[in-house]
């Protein structure tokens, strides 16, 4: 019989397309891929390190992982095991964790499955880890995540990614465009664009040999796939080329994710962050300008060291006035080996929480209010496979999330609908448009 292997992957969108590469690492090996509730072998764990419950998550996991398969040999990769090893070492369970540098070589390190009384650390320096791995998503019938770039050159002063990932880096535009063909050939219809900093592709063993609108120019031709989304980027890399070309673009979307963290230019500064709040407030005018439809995601941090009421009331007032869709809040956290761990000016964690819940609620209300500004239109919407409830969603292009009644034809297909209404839990419904198939 095969070995089994089971995966749990915390975090962002490009963890999770690692981890679907790791995991044909496995069935290359002859492993067979397995539910996380069935008895494993091997259990997988890739991990993140944005926030300080790193180590909370991977204990809690590693515990129930313990549940499920008692003799089961625990794996831990990811961002949290290249910063902090020795500390995993202790989780009880734990028999393996490997660096950034590793982790794509395990298949290397799992010749004996003997659970042993010390855990096993393969963990060189970051600055080992400069080499590329092309990655992407593959249990997902409706999109892939696709990994372009790695690594970031930024110096943040919260961010602890250019310690446990390295410096940037990134795929070929032939390599991408050979891997975006294969997921073009399993079925999916949509590819989000994955990476630490896409905005900053083209570097390769050190050198910028491209830009990231080389890319996105060359996959506008890639065939087979519906809709390319990016999943992330900069706004001082986010230049009117990019903007200007997605408007008129066949397959990318009309749906940028463009980070933020703080609309006061004191906190800025404070972040090293690459802009001012003008620049960011001219980036959205510039894509409503050509594209008013175009739904626009930001990434906010609340209670940076330093940071006022007066400077958060400063972020709340900028966000409120700018023409966006929605917002991903995060209060800060405290990172080893950051230079914001050692600022004076600490924010208590109420007000930290206070904070955030002011903006969640700014979020539900720019969300609906953008909802509100697309009810009479009509998009093509792609439905998940997901369900709950009796109900399953699907996206327009600009990001509107659509529920309908369960219809298992629908999953990963398109169709044409009308936008009739914002429901009270937030999502739209939808009339019939152009179909056979009842939706409503």
């Amino acid at each position: 019989m095969s070995r089994k292997v089971a995966f749990y992957t915390l975090g962002c969108k490009l963890n999770y397309s690692e981890t679907s590469t790791i995991g044909r690492l496995f069935s290359e090996a002859g492993f067979q891929s397995v539910n996380f509730t069935d008895t494993p072998d091997v259990f997988l764990i890739n991990t993140c390190s944005v926030t300080d419950h790193a180590d909370k998550k991977c204990r809690k996991v590693v515990k129930e992982a313990l549940k499920q398969s008692p003799n089961a040999y625990i794996v831990i990769v990811g961002c949290y095991a290249q910063l902090k090893p020795q500390e995993i070492s202790e989780i009880p369970g734990v028999d393996l964790v490997l660096g950034a540098a590793e982790k794509f070589r395990i298949i290397e390190y799992l010749t004996d499955l003997t659970k042993q009384p010390k855990t096993i650390i393969h963990n060189q320096p970051i600055a080992e880890a400069n080499e590329f791995v092309p990655s992407f998503s593959y249990n997902d019938r409706t999109r892939t995540f696709l990994k372009v770039q790695d690594g970031c050159d930024y110096s943040c002063t919260f961010c602890t990614i250019p310690l446990a990932r390295g410096t940037s880096r990134s795929d070929s535009i032939e390599n991408v465009m050979a891997q975006a063909n294969a997921v073009a050939a399993s079925g999916v219809k949509e590819i989000v664009l994955t990476g630490v900093n896409i905005g900053d592709f083209g570097i390769r063993n050190g050198v910028r040999d491209g830009k990231f609108f080389d890319l996105v120019q060359a996959l506008d031709h890639l065939e087979g796939i519906d809709r390319i989304r990016i999943s992330s980027i900069e706004p001082n890399l986010l230049t009117n080329e990019i903007i200007q070309f997605v408007a008129g673009s066949n397959k990318f979307v009309p749906h940028f994710h463009i980070p933020l963290q703080s609309g006061s230019n004191k906190i800025l500064a404070l972040m090293r962050r690459r802009y001012k709040r003008e620049l960011y407030q001219e980036r959205v005018e510039a894509i409503k300008a050509i594209m008013p439809d175009c739904c626009i995601g930001v990434d906010v941090i609340v209670g940076f060291p330093g940071e006022t009421r007066e400077d958060f009331l400063d972020t709340y007032n900028f966000i409120n006035s700018l023409d966006i869709s929605y917002l991903h809040v995060f209060s800060y956290s405290e990172r080893e080996n950051t230079p914001a761990a050692e600022m004076t000016g600490s924010v208590p964690g109420a007000q930290r929480a206070d904070r955030s819940k002011m903006l969640h609620m700014l979020s539900d209300k720019k969300r609906r209010a953008f909802y509100g500004t697309q009810i009479g239109k009509s998009y093509d919407v792609l439905f998940e496979q997901d369900h709950k409830d009796g109900f399953m969603h699907g996206y327009t292009a600009n990001y509107v999330k659509v529920k309908v009644k369960f219809d298992p034809l629908l999953v990963n297909e398109t169709r044409h609908v009308l936008l009739t209404a914002v429901t009270d839990d937030g999502d739209v419904e939808i009339t019939e448009c152009n179909t056979e198939i009842l939706t409503h």
